[in-house]
């Protein structure tokens, strides 16, 4: 039998699953309006994937003017984009600051802790959730809830029940399940009536058939200062050879148009295009390799004319066959354009992010679910996708606060209306 845990009946309480930044910000909102929050996560502690994100700086957000922010999202997103308007890069950075966490402007535009780190700003966070009556509990698997929001719980000690005058739910997408987003919530609310969709990666690698030559010696190498293109979009940043494709921000850039090319093709493998020196023409590249290479060999040539290292060269030869590397105007065609089959992309275990979960349809303007009452959504469950620099984390700020502002006006409406309870579906 569930053990219930009954909330305090003098003061509505507010259940909040899902300790990521988007479930910390939405907890963080709704404490500072004087409601009960208790959040609820299934790990140890809380935000491993936001821990994670940190390891590489801890992109926050980008210094672009809002309008060319905004820009980054599909712009039917109309939901999304109202809440970044309403929480936009400036103040994230204003909230990190009152945390006394400062941030800088990177060479990209990209938006970091001066500490470059996300430990500091989590447990400055936590600190700040404590001291406003925030209670969280760890090691708590959701399984469920009922309409009348009694949400039930796996813990080590057993199963328990928590009955809710609020739900916010940010248990996250697919990506990176160990670290917590295992999408294993979609049952749950779909026996509720809640719309849910598959789920698919994005910013993320793609796989590759190389040749077992290729796989073992450069798997690991990276690929600097080249360009990628697919479906028209081009797009400049670095890529990594894996044993299995290619990673990378410029591939991650692209996660869209791979998708779509792919459901499009049905499976079929679908090409990009490397631009392996896309600060040179194409004529500028043939001119180079026309000059004379005395006794040098090709790779050294190749180095010397144009830059390319042996990752380059080794793809030239794996994916350019007999034109990869032939005559100056042959050669300078495949470094410009070189033909690259991908056959899917990388899988959720390694995706930065995931598409899919619950319809931005589902929810109204305050990411209230529509067949649920009193339940609010954000942050990743939701169906909505941007690239990496700090667009996807901005968003998860954004929609949570937006969430965790909904959930108090409807408190607010419950309360003047006399009830105390959510209206009856």
């Amino acid at each position: 039998m569930h053990r219930p845990r009954d909330p305090d009946p003098s003061k509505a309480t507010v259940v909040v699953v899902g300790a990521g930044p988007a479930g910390l910000i939405a907890a963080e909102t709704i404490a500072a309006a004087g409601y009960r929050v208790v959040i609820f996560d299934q790990m140890p502690s809380p935000a491993r994937k936001f821990l994670m994100a940190g390891r590489g700086g801890l992109n926050l957000t980008h210094s672009f003017p809002l309008e060319t922010f905004l820009e980054a999202y599909d712009g039917r997103l109309e939901t999304v984009l109202s809440a970044v308007k309403a929480f936009p890069p400036d103040a994230l950075r204003a909230w990190s600051h009152g945390l006394g966490i400062e941030t800088f402007v990177g060479s990209s535009g990209r938006v970091f802790p001066k500490s470059l780190k996300a430990s500091p700003l989590l447990r400055a966070w936590l600190v700040r959730l404590q001291e406003a009556g925030v209670n969280l509990r760890t090691r708590h698997r959701w399984t469920g809830m009922t309409h009348d929001q009694v949400h039930t719980f796996e813990t080590p000690d057993g199963p328990v029940s928590v009955a809710a005058s609020a739900s916010v739910l940010t248990m996250g997408g697919a990506s990176w399940p160990r670290l917590g987003s295992d999408g294993q919530w979609r049952p749950p609310l779909a026996e509720l009536g809640v719309p849910t969709m598959d789920f698919t990666a994005s910013n993320c690698g793609v796989r590759v058939g190389w040749s077992d030559i290729l796989r073992k010696r450069f798997a690991g190498a990276p690929l600097k200062r080249i360009a990628a293109t697919a479906d028209g979009r081009t797009v400049r940043g670095e890529l990594v050879i894996t044993d299995s494709g290619l990673e990378g921000g410029a591939i991650y850039a692209l996660s869209p148009e791979l998708r779509r090319l792919l459901n499009d093709q049905s499976g079929v493998s679908v090409e990009i295009l490397l631009d392996l020196r896309p600060d040179l023409t194409e004529r500028q590249v043939a001119d180079r390799l026309a000059r004379p290479s005395g006794r040098a060999s090709t790779s050294t040539h190749l180095r010397k004319t144009v830059g390319l290292h042996p990752p380059h060269i080794a793809l030239l030869r794996e994916v350019g066959g007999s034109v990869g590397i032939g005559t100056p105007e042959q050669t300078a065609r495949a470094i410009k354009a070189l033909p690259v089959r991908v056959s899917d992309l990388a899988g959720l275990d390694r995706a930065i992010s995931s598409v899919g979960g619950l319809s931005l349809e589902a929810v109204d303007h305050d990411f209230m679910l529509k067949t649920l009452p009193g339940v609010f959504a954000a942050g990743e469950m939701l169906d909505w996708d941007a690239p990496t620099g700090g667009f996807l984390l901005q968003a998860c700020f954004a929609t949570g606060r937006a969430a965790g502002y909904g959930a108090t006006q409807w408190l607010r409406q419950q309360s003047v209306a006399g009830t105390g309870k959510r209206p009856q579906r």
